[in-house]
């Protein structure tokens, strides 16, 4: 699936692909191979760039052949209201088009539309590179809040009661925060590399930058420090977190087993003493009257001051 926008005087005008022409955006997501290869012979963009993002194992990286320039990134993905994950989003630069492609609908490319057609332009490859690097970038951020503040709430419930739905989903937060890690390190060297490239004879006809993009670059380098200092310190945050949480636990169990053995103790009391005098043989206490009080209120004696002793050395 495709489709093919324009900018134009009054918005943004959406095109056939027979139609297309110089300063389109190519938004692809989810390609069949026969949509790749028409949007190849079209374009004459090399199907080694339309195809890097459809792996989802692919690393950011930035690969530059002849007119065409490959800007390689991950983006977040929300996947449910408690998984986040990432995606590889491929930005393809070429002398006439931008095109991006990525397995999936997602957030960021679906924030450039017709709706918003004053913020970007089709036309301007460059700034529009940078304004899809920056919401990426800005989405990571939204995407870390909402996972610290998740992480507070679960936090409460924990201290009210050890629930295994709260810890699970204390850890799928966990892994969460390690996926943006990984990809966020990754795409922080992939715009320092931009920003170099530009120097460079062989991109200078595609990475054309004014004042207000290297500032926007900028911005987005920012963006990407401040999302991977936040990741860094929630991550460590949260590993001690689950490492308390794992020795409370632990505490707890402890705490029940040995009150479990307080009172395997003070059973065995009385279950010893009607056990002696239970037997077929004589025993004292047999002829007297009141034996059977006597007795009992032995066992009871015993049982409490064994109780006593195992409350002084907080064994309950």
């Amino acid at each position: 699936m495709y489709k093919i926008l324009k900018t134009t005087d009054t918005g943004i005008d959406e095109l056939e692909l027979e139609q297309i022409e110089k300063g389109c955006w190519i938004d692809i997501v989810a390609p069949t191979q026969d949509e790749l290869l028409e949007i190849s012979r079209r374009t004459n963009i090399h199907m080694d760039f339309l195809t890097a993002a459809l792996d989802e194992e692919e690393k950011s990286r930035i690969d530059a052949e002849d007119d065409e320039l490959l800007v390689l990134v991950d983006i977040p993905f929300l996947r449910s209201n408690k998984v986040y994950d990432t995606l590889p989003l491929g930005i393809i630069v070429t002398a006439d088009y931008i095109v991006t492609i990525c397995l999936e609908a997602n957030a960021v490319t679906a924030d450039f539309s017709a709706y918003n057609h004053r913020t970007f332009s089709t036309f301007k490859k460059t700034r529009f590179l940078f304004q899809i690097l920056y919401k990426s970038a800005a989405l990571y951020l939204k995407y870390i809040r909402i996972i610290i503040k998740r992480t507070d709430e679960l936090e409460s419930q924990l201290r009210q009661s050890m629930e295994n739905s709260d810890l699970f989903s204390l850890l799928d937060l966990q892994k969460s925060l390690t996926y943006f890690s990984t990809s966020l390190r990754s795409n922080y060297i992939v715009t320092e590399k931009l920003l170099r490239l530009r120097l460079t004879s062989q991109s200078q006809h595609l990475i054309k930058l004014y004042e207000e993009d290297e500032d926007l670059l900028e911005d987005v380098i920012i963006e990407y420090k401040q999302a991977i200092e936040m990741v860094e310190m929630y991550t460590h945050i949260l590993s001690n977190m689950m490492e308390v949480f794992a020795s409370i636990i632990n505490n707890n169990l402890n705490l029940v087993m040995r009150f479990l053995a307080s009172v395997t103790i003070l059973l065995a009391i009385p279950t010893f003493v009607s056990g002696l005098w239970g037997m077929n043989v004589p025993v004292p206490f047999a002829e007297y009257p009141h034996g059977f009080i006597t007795v009992v209120g032995l066992a009871t004696v015993i049982s409490a001051i064994t109780a006593y002793w195992l409350w002084k050395r907080k064994m309950f």
